[in-house]
């Protein structure tokens, strides 16, 4: 990453490789016409931040370089000091899959990191929890009114008693009837529902409410797996509303507190204990992002990727059209050929997915994306990719699929906020971070969600939102290394107990399910 200045109040570009033709302005609030960096390029017109301005006079047609990788072609000449956006981009095609390089370019096993702990609740599965939480499964959403009052009242009246348990959270969903339950492709929100349940913050109490005349049977969603779902003492607990026990709402009511009760007090017994950093399993997602992703959060988060897998944890990157343009540099990084080959599987359905519904990844970028300085999905993705940092990458979960093995792993998910974070929650992630440079409140209930500020601007303006300003390094008060190095350590020390902004503040986005399959 080159600057063209680091003066108070010059122009300032960030060029992010030598070979790039373009650079993004860094300058808060962007610059006016006839502004002159020191390298002598001055602006034709106003550039915002976070835009690209062209370095050098580009012919109509000429590649444009930035990551040192081509995002577009002009449509147009484009002298000198031009901004360049969508508008004057032709985007590229997506590479084909068919002639990819399969782990010919394997990094080497980064060194051990030892040392590292948390304090996390260990479950009789091996698994860890940064938080210790009584979830309750839905079936179906016709039972989610009913839930949420319950919930209400657990909170108020039972919860307090049980001062060792965090929270309760309802599993809820808009899946469950309505919808082609044996279509071959169910089977993605229907292993999904049925991971989520499994989640290491829920310590293995599995507590389902059902209303008896759904498509997904409590049977179908126990079977779900490779294995029946287990819980301490035999199955799990299934409350039935249209059960004949069951008269009148109060009655519902209190046979979901009765149940709920057997399960906080179990969960109440538990006590944190000092876990070994490699019991972490960080989900990493970016969301509203912008020019500034890809040069100080990402990298950052890469940075701090790298120390997990060092600590023997398990790292998901995930966001198939984010990783699209960039399939052949994690291809070439594959542990194995079988690992990129899953890769490209997950590519190929995905393309096939969208082409059902008569659109391609550019669908991806949004109009914020875009104000931030991002003019197509090519050059979202070179800045999205970083976050999987520099190692090997060890595997690949497909969508609704609970993570098997530690060290980096692709877990294949929509891009959606909401529907990815999902995913990786059925997946077993513990901890979830989250970098955004045009800023969103998304928050989980059932997992602590650590938020990396691209920008120092919105760092200031959403300083009880943001947990950490990576925007220090586009103005050199910080590195990519040191911002990585406090990332992790902040992981360690909400994933044993202090709270996220995002915790404080109980923010608390819905659960979305990947749903690929006809709804009826």
């Amino acid at each position: 990453m080159q600057t063209a200045s680091r003066g108070p109040g010059q122009p300032l570009y960030i060029r992010m490789h030598e070979a790039d033709n373009v650079a993004i302005v860094a300058n808060d609030g962007g610059l006016p016409a006839g502004a002159t960096f020191p390298c002598g390029v001055q602006l034709v017109e106003n550039v915002p931040q976070g835009h690209k301005v062209a370095l050098v006079d580009l012919d109509e047609g000429a590649p444009v370089l930035r990551y040192n990788v081509v995002i577009g072609y002009t449509v147009k000449p484009l002298p000198r000091g031009s901004w360049v956006n969508e508008r004057v981009l032709r985007m590229p095609s997506a590479p084909e899959l068919d002639a990819l390089p399969i782990a010919n370019r394997v990094p080497p096993a980064l060194p051990p990191l030892e040392g590292y702990t948390f304090q996390g609740y260990r479950n009789a599965d091996g698994s860890v929890g940064t938080r210790n939480i009584l979830a309750i499964t839905t079936t179906v959403q016709c039972v989610a009114g009913v839930v949420d009052f319950a919930v209400r009242r657990i909170k108020a009246e039972l919860l307090p008693r049980y001062p060792n348990v965090d929270d309760v959270v309802a599993l809820e969903h808009g899946y469950g009837c309505g919808v082609a339950i044996d279509a071959p492709d169910a089977v993605i929100p229907i292993r999904t529902i049925r991971n989520l349940a499994l989640n290491p913050n829920f310590g293995g109490e599995v507590m389902i409410v059902s209303l008896g005349c759904e498509k997904l049977q409590p049977a179908r969603l126990i079977e779900a797996g490779t294995i029946p779902l287990q819980v301490e003492g035999g199955a799990p607990d299934v409350v039935c509303l249209q059960d004949e026990r069951h008269v009148g709402f109060g009655s519902m009511i209190d046979s979901i507190l009765e149940t709920a009760e057997r399960h906080l007090q179990r969960l109440n017994a538990r006590r944190r204990e000092t876990c070994p950093a490699s019991d972490l399993v960080v989900g990493v997602q970016c969301g509203g992002s912008d020019a500034f992703s890809g040069v100080t959060a990402n990298p950052a988060v890469g940075f701090a990727t790298d120390l997990l897998v060092r600590a023997g944890a398990t790292v998901m990157f995930s966001e198939v059209t984010e990783v699209r343009d960039g399939i052949d540099q994690l291809t070439a990084r594959a542990a194995t050929p079988e690992v990129a080959q899953a890769m490209i599987e997950q590519m190929a359905w995905y393309d096939h997915y969208l082409s059902k519904g008569r659109v391609d990844r550019s669908a991806n970028t949004t109009p914020g994306n875009k104000k931030g300085g991002l003019s197509n999905i090519v050059e979202k993705a070179m800045g999205s990719i970083v976050k999987s940092g520099t190692g090997p990458i060890h595997g690949v979960v497909a969508p609704g699929e609970k993570a098997t093995q530690k060290g980096l792993l692709y877990a294949a998910t929509p891009a959606s906020d909401f529907i990815c974070g999902t995913l990786q929650l059925a997946a077993g992630m513990n901890l979830h971070v989250f970098t955004t440079g045009r800023g969103t409140p998304y928050g989980l209930a059932e997992v602590p969600v650590i938020k990396v500020a691209t920008r120092s601007d919105l760092a200031r303006r959403w300083h009880d939102l943001m947990d950490i300003d990576a925007g220090r390094i586009a103005t050199g008060e910080a590195t990519i290394e040191e911002v990585g190095w406090q990332l992790f350590r902040a992981m360690l020390d909400i994933a044993s107990g202090r709270k996220s902004y995002a915790e404080q503040w109980k923010l608390q986005n819905a659960l979305v399910l990947f749903n690929p399959a006809p709804v009826t």
